[in-house]
């Protein structure tokens, strides 16, 4: 086993989870998760890090055992599930969140809103978005008749606009535009969704690179002993810190290039054949 490493910061979709049914879909491989139930026995920190709701890992973590702090919604909340315990919710203030929610709506855009807990969709824009994005995320939606209402009352972390594909995504990017100063704007996709683009609107200055160092300081693990693996260009943000980085093979070709201008570097297999695995090996931490 690698010394040097003591703690490991995983995203979730395409690098645990892929479109294989049955193999990695809707959940990690068996073997995958033994694996991380054993990194954590040994004493290393094992954080999973997702832009989708925080509750869609506490499945994973769970079977796992990963008693140790994770990162949901792109960084706006870092918990310990098994403890019980929140280190780390970013609210956004509710003005702010309906002029966003009208922003969105008027230019007929789905919209989800997004607590600690759940999720919640507006009922008369319920459709097959919304089905494919309930298979993500284990979990069904909470229905209102108004988000708009519902946002007053709730402490939201994260209003998510779901994007038709690449060429919508960049309307709603420009549509943002008056709010960039004021909010964080990240992007995600997930294997099985696609072309589907999953916003991720959150209190100013969220990111997983800034979640990464509330993990690195509660835990007392520095950065520079700590692996990251990610497989697209939002996980650069906490890769980037880490002493150690991977990408897996199905990675964008930028990740891919980023992590390899680094020393202690490996590019693993494809996720739908468990390349974690290959990483993991690499660093001799299996």
């Amino acid at each position: 086993m690698s010394t040097a490493i003591k703690g490991i910061i995983l995203d979730v979709d395409g690098v645990l989870i892929g479109n294989k049914k049955g193999f990695n879909w809707p959940d990690p491989h068996p073997q995958v998760i033994e694996i991380l139930r054993n990194l954590r026995e040994r004493g290393i920190i094992v954080s999973l890090c997702t832009g989708k709701g925080t509750f869609a890992i506490k499945n994973i973590v769970e079977k796992a055992h990963l008693n140790n702090l994770h990162i949901g919604d792109g960084g706006a909340i870092v918990v310990d599930f098994l403890n019980n315990t929140v280190i780390q919710k970013h609210v956004i203030e509710p003005s702010l969140a309906n002029q966003v929610i009208d922003l969105f709506q008027k230019e007929n855009t789905y919209v989800e809103l997004y607590t600690l807990d759940g999720y919640y969709v507006q009922k008369n824009s319920v459709g097959h978005i919304t089905q494919k994005h309930l298979a993500i995320l284990y979990k069904e939606p909470t229905l209102v008749d108004s988000l708009s209402e519902a946002a007053k009352t709730l402490e939201i972390v994260k209003i998510m606009p779901i994007a038709k594909n690449e060429e919508d995504k960049q309307r709603l990017i420009s549509l943002f535009a008056p709010y960039k100063e004021k909010l964080s704007f990240q992007w995600g996709v997930h294997p099985t969704a696609l072309p589907l683009q999953f916003g991720l609107v959150t209190h100013q200055n969220i990111s997983k690179k800034g979640a990464a160092l509330t993990i690195s300081n509660t835990t007392g693990i520095s950065l520079a002993n700590m692996l990251g693996v990610g497989d697209g260009m939002t996980d650069w943000q906490f890769i980037e810190l880490c002493g150690f980085k991977g990408a897996m093979g199905n990675s964008s070709l930028e990740l891919i290039d980023l992590v390899k201008k680094g020393k202690n570097y490996f590019v693993g297999g494809d996720v739908n054949s468990n390349g974690l695995l290959d990483i993991l090996r690499h660093f001799k931490l299996i």
